[in-house]
C-alpha cells in the first residue's frame, strides 16, 4: 500500500510540473511574451510541494502512532 502512494506522489509531481509549464507556454502563445513559462515552472513547483507535503504528513503520522505503541 505504502509504494503505491509513493508511486503516486512521484506522477504527482510530474504532473504538476508538466501542467504548470504547460500553462506557462500557452499563456506565453497567448500574450507574446518569452517568460511565463517560468511562472508556470514556479507554480507547478509549488502545488507539487504542497502536494507532497499533504500525502506524505499521513505516513509519517502512522509511523509516529506505531513507534510510541
Amino acid at each position: 500500500m505504502a509504494a503505491l502512494r509513493v508511486l503516486g506522489v512521484g506522477f504527482f509531481i510530474g504532473g504538476s510540473i508538466v501542467l504548470g509549464v504547460l500553462l506557462g507556454i500557452w499563456l506565453d502563445t497567448k500574450f507574446n511574451t518569452h517568460l511565463l513559462w517560468v511562472a508556470g515552472l514556479i507554480l507547478g513547483l509549488v502545488v507539487a510541494s504542497w502536494g507532497v507535503y499533504q500525502m506524505v504528513l499521513p505516513l509519517m503520522n502512522n509511523k509516529r502512532d506505531k513507534e510510541n505503541s
